[in-house]
């Protein structure tokens, strides 16, 4: 019984270590020896365990003898079952780069991979521009003006931005831009996007999927020197089209086409290019952009640039005014006024210099979006997302504080204590996950899983973040007008979670769909090597990978249940005695999501990215431990200050009970009940070690944005603020600070009132108390100036009945 026990430590250790076969054969060996020399084993006992170490462990560590006895006929039947790879899928498969996720697939993150990104910084030069350049636009800015009245952004807010390079952020400085950072982009369109969400589309655009940002990574010497100094300078507008009546999420269904051939541009006959015919919807700054970014389909049949007639998506440059050109009316979306519409073109001809990149990019196109998608999914959209939670942290919090019901701040009931709650930690999480993909840009990779994870959940969030708000500011937040701060944040949401890639599609078929082939270790491999047209190579290749796999599999099975069974606490991990723990759970939670992916793809195989639903919830243990890993960085970037840690603690439990429900509904709906169970059973083995955070952890949170703090400035930094208070905003800090101030004199009237020297509770108190010299005339006085400001803070607009006219009240 001994000698069984030691065989089997050999072998559970051996794969919670992930030791390669050779080295726990070589264990399982000197076990034997050990056996064999110390036990009082008979002859034929010892001769039955040697044969069947031998009969095991030499076809596992002879390759040419693993190949022939296994490796051979599973190889076959996986060529003949394993779906091909379509060329868009491959595109997307090849754009970007693998980050942090790998090591969340992987099921044993390396944390010295995440301690040594470095914090987000801004220049001296950037935070300048921030300081000044953007604070005087966001004080130019009047969003009710721009959405209801002008339906654009003044003549004087188009120029400023122009002459002071906000759409050339990312254009290098040879070419006249500002060559900023992308945390530095993230900052400026955060900052613009809280005054403004029309004025934060209208900038963000230029600087991230468009003209500018594929010129720079593919275009020709000569498109980069004419067109990156045009659109530094706001001589040229760009705008790009990609999304069709018939094309949306499938944009590799795009009708519109280019044929190759000769025709006439600008006064010159028998010119080489490209007569195009194309349809695109939803294009932000289409009606006033004067170069138009083009994707369609090519088509070369009389083969004069090779012999193949199909040549793919490709990318081109149009002018406006080229003839057949039609730029179209105005979308309205969701009543915010940037510039959106469609553009359409019927036999335009355009040289094959206007291709993007020139002929050696025809036919690129899809990967060359999906290049470049980065910067939308990744810096954007997080960045607008991120603006709305501080804004709900700051405003919100203060309107909780100002606004009483039944003589107490609204604040203090637990009811809306539950939303505000959810608001102080989104906007962290938010704040967290846009930052650190921040950083993995600004160090040269394009991650395009941790892209798509992080657009996908800071919109989601921000939904959240919004429609709690909306539901403590209540008929505050529904009645539009220039004092409304939230409505148009509201109705923004849906456009920051439909662009870009619908977050449904994100969710369900990009976010694992990518990441598994992608950021697996095995996996890829193994495809590719079925895939391979050398067989001889591929059954090679295949044999390393393969075996590799079930390496894999099996430590993470080991791992889970002892994890599941010791609650991760004696996994070494980097953090304090306040993150550890945190830590370690996320060890926990990666090898157990590394398991369950590989049951699905084993037990699904092709058929998983048809089963959404399974893929959306792995989608949602991936992203919820990459937040959670985000949120972690971000304390410590912040200098892990006690003070905040109480929202480390709410976000970390909230996805570590994100990462349990997804994982358990994983196992529930698998198509074999009993591999389910099993599964639940190995990771899962004490039932549900995760709860949501406790009322007791959302006080402490709601608190933090209920008066003024260093918690709270950290939460809102990075957004516009005003304390004038005539502004939407600036009126709500304006009656917090006069509130806090009169807090004192506030508590002193409650107590007179209790002791029954004076009788009234409302604002006839104030004069009560003054007649019986309870408070002086000045802080009567002080006490009146509050109430005046909390009364200006919680108004709403009032109209005239004879039109959208702000009436005087």
């Amino acid at each position: 019984m001994m000698w069984t026990g030691l065989f089997i430590s050999i072998i559970l250790v051996s794969a919670y270590l992930r030791l390669p076969l050779l080295q726990w054969s070589t264990l399982l060996a000197a076990g034997l020896v050990a056996f064999t020399v110390f036990s009082d084993a008979s002859t034929a006992q010892l001769s039955l365990a040697w044969i069947i170490y031998a009969a095991i462990i030499i076809p596992l560590n002879v390759k040419s003898i693993r190949r022939n006895l296994f490796s051979r006929s599973i190889y076959s039947v996986m060529k003949k079952i394993m779906p091909t790879i379509s060329q868009t899928e491959q595109e997307a498969l090849d754009a970007g780069d693998v980050w942090w996720e790998a090591e969340l697939f992987s099921g044993k993150p390396d944390f010295n991979f995440l301690q040594a990104l470095p914090k987000p910084e801004l220049t001296e030069e950037e935070q300048a521009f921030i300081d000044g350049p953007v604070e005087e636009f966001c004080k130019m800015l009047d969003d009710w003006q721009i959405t209801h009245v002008d339906y654009d952004l003044t003549p004087e807010a188009w120029q400023f931005a122009k002459d002071n390079g906000f759409f050339s952020l990312i254009i290098p400085k040879q070419y006249g831009g500002l060559d900023y950072s992308a945390y530095c982009h993230s900052q400026v369109v955060m900052k613009i996007g809280s005054r403004s969400g029309s004025a934060g589309v209208t900038v963000m655009v230029p600087n991230s999927l468009g003209p500018g940002k594929l010129l720079m990574t593919y275009g020709t010497e000569e498109q980069k020197d004419y067109y990156l100094p045009r659109l530094a300078k706001g001589i040229e507008i760009p705008c790009f089209g990609l999304t069709g009546p018939d094309a949306g999420s499938d944009a590799g269904a795009m009708p519109d086409t280019g044929v190759v051939c000769y025709g006439s541009y600008e006064g010159e006959d028998d010119v080489l290019g490209v007569r195009l015919n194309f349809a695109k919807r939803y294009i932000t700054l289409a009606p006033v952009a004067t170069i138009l970014g083009i994707a369609f389909k090519l088509y070369d049949p009389e083969q004069l640039l090779s012999d193949d007639e199909d040549r793919g998506i490709t990318l081109a440059l149009i002018k406006r005014e080229t003839e057949g050109v039609e730029i179209g009316k105005r979308h309205f979306p969701a009543n915010h006024a940037f510039m959106n519409g469609p553009i359409r073109g019927k036999d335009v001809f355009i040289p094959m210099e206007s291709i993007i990149g020139g002929i050696d990019y025809v036919g690129k196109g899809w990967a060359m979006l999906m290049e470049c998608l980065g910067d939308g999914r990744a810096i954007s959209l997080p960045a607008l997302g991120t603006a709305a939670g501080k804004m709900g942290c700051k405003y919100t919090g203060a309107y909780s504080r100002i606004r009483q019901q039944f003589h107490m701040p609204i604040g203090y009931f637990e009811g809306v204590e539950e939303s505000l709650t959810v608001i102080a930690g989104q906007a962290y999480a938010m704040d967290a996950a846009r930052s650190l993909v921040a950083v993995a840009l600004d160090s040269g990779a394009v991650p395009s899983v941790i892209s798509a994870i992080v657009k996908q959940q800071v919109m989601e969030r921000m939904r959240s973040v919004v429609n709690h708000a909306m539901d403590i500011h209540g008929g505050h937040g529904i009645c539009m007008g220039p004092l409304n701060h939230l409505g148009r944040a509201y109705q923004l949401t849906p456009v920051g979670i439909t662009v870009e890639g619908a977050n449904i599609l994100t969710r369900t078929m990009i976010i694992f769909g990518q990441g598994a082939m992608r950021s697996h270790p095995y996996l890829l491999k193994e495809v590719k090597a079925v895939h391979d047209k050398d067989q001889k190579r591929g059954l090679k290749d295949f044999d390393e990978a393969f075996f590799s796999h079930m390496g894999f599999i099996i430590s993470n099975v080991v791992r889970s249940f002892w994890f599941g069974i010791s609650y991760a606490r004696f996994v070494n991990t980097p953090g304090d005695s306040d993150t550890r723990r945190y830590y370690q759970q996320l060890v926990k939670m990666s090898s157990a999501f590394a398991l369950l992916a590989d049951i699905c793809i084993g037990v699904l195989g092709g058929t998983l990215k048809r089963r959404e639903k399974l893929s959306g919830r792995l989608a949602d243990a991936l992203s919820n431990m990459y937040v959670m890993s985000a949120a972690l960085k971000h304390y410590e970037n912040q200098g892990s200050k006690r003070e905040d840690l109480v929202l480390l603690k709410w976000v970390c439990q909230d996805s570590l009970y994100n990462i349990q429900t997804a994982l358990k509904g994983i196992s529930k709906n698998l198509p074999l009940p009993f591999i389910g169970s099993l599964c639940n059973f190995i990771i899962f083995p004490l039932t549900k070690p995760y709860q949501r955070p406790s009322d007791s952890t959302g006080h402490s949170v709601a608190r933090k944005i209920l008066s003024p703090g260093a918690t709270l400035d950290r939460l809102s930094a990075g957004v516009f603020h005003s304390d004038e208070k005539d502004n939407a905003t600036g009126r709500i800090s304006h009656a917090l600070n006069l509130v806090l101030q009169t807090e004192e004199l506030q508590r002193k009237l409650r107590g007179a009132y209790k002791q029954g020297r004076i009788h009234s509770r409302d604002r006839a108190a104030y004069t009560e108390a003054r007649d019986k010299n309870i408070i002086t005339e000045n802080e009567y006085k002080a006490l009146l100036e509050a109430d005046e400001a909390v009364q200006n803070a919680i108004k709403v607009d009032e109209f005239s009945n004879s039109g959208w006219q702000v009436a005087t009240p």
